[in-house]
């Protein structure tokens, strides 16, 4: 009888024994996959990422990861392997970025506009439709400040185009009046809140820049030149093989479908609506 009951107990040991090597040798239940993505200061800081990519994770199970930074850093931080989408807002060096062989293909998303801000008093006598017009005034304005980006973002590309369009050089025009922060949109409308200074800014940012506007207004919005595009490129795993091709394109193809260009859409403030869906397919 002793016997029996002490097979009985080695045998059941065993069996328990064998259960959790088996449980334990099967597979961890999976993660949700995870991309990083590398964009613009201003589609982190109007709020259209809090309103699109948990969407985004509804429909697909894929968790992203966003990198907010100037248009220039996000391309560089993708080059560097370390992205695996960017959404930024610079025709001219997206298509540098996939000439490279860093990205795979761009795909237009969506745009907005640039908009001239300044003092609502307008002392400089700036206000009006014409961008150019405006920018050549403030030479001449010795009283009044431009705050620049000055960071390699698409805005402060944007920006140095327009000057270039009049031939000014704003740091030897303006001198210490051209005040380059290196910082993204939101700490340079702050910046330019507190001198009472003039800065170009995306319209989303702008929108959502609403509790330190001071005397700060929209003095030159609506000319063509401040058309403001924005692309998604999925970085080529030919460069970087550890790139999550799969999730990176699921992302970039939610955002150009009719769904994702649809929630593009609906994002307003204050009944604004900030971005435009301009998806080619």
């Amino acid at each position: 009888m002793k016997r029996k009951l002490f097979l009985t107990t080695v045998l059941g040991g065993l069996l328990l024994a064998a259960g959790g090597l088996a449980r334990a040798a099967q597979p961890a239940a999976p993660t949700s996959a995870s991309i990083v993505l590398a964009s613009t200061t201003s589609t982190e800081q109007s709020g259209l990422f809090a309103h699109l990519l948990p969407r985004f994770t509804a429909d697909t199970g894929i968790q992203v990861k966003v990198v907010a930074l100037g248009t220039g850093q996000a391309l560089d931080l993708a080059r560097r392997g370390d992205a695996d989408v960017v959404l930024v807002h610079d025709v001219a060096a997206e298509e540098k970025f996939v000439a490279e062989g860093f990205g795979l293909k761009r795909m237009p998303v969506m745009a907005n506009d640039f908009v001239l801000i300044g003092p609502a008093s307008d002392p400089a006598g700036l206000r009006g439709r014409d961008v150019l017009q405006a920018l050549a005034k403030l030479p001449g304005a010795s009283a009044q400040s431009f705050v620049s980006r000055g960071d390699k973002s698409g805005t402060h590309a944007a920006e140095l185009r327009l000057w270039q369009a009049i031939n000014v050089d704003p740091v030897q025009s303006l001198a210490q009046r051209y005040r380059q922060c290196g910082c993204g949109m939101g700490p340079a409308l702050n910046m330019a809140a507190a001198l009472n200074a003039h800065v170009l800014a995306d319209r989303g940012t702008w929108a959502a820049f609403t509790k330190n506007r001071a005397d700060l207004a929209v003095l030159v919005e609506g000319d063509a030149r401040l058309y403001n595009p924005y692309g998604v490129i999925v970085v080529n795993p030919a460069k970087h093989p550890h790139v999550k091709l799969k999730e990176a394109q699921a992302l970039a193809d939610w955002l150009v479908s009719a769904k994702g260009q649809a929630q593009i859409a609906s994002y307003k403030i204050a009944g604004e609506q900030l971005f435009f869906p301009n998806a080619t397919r």
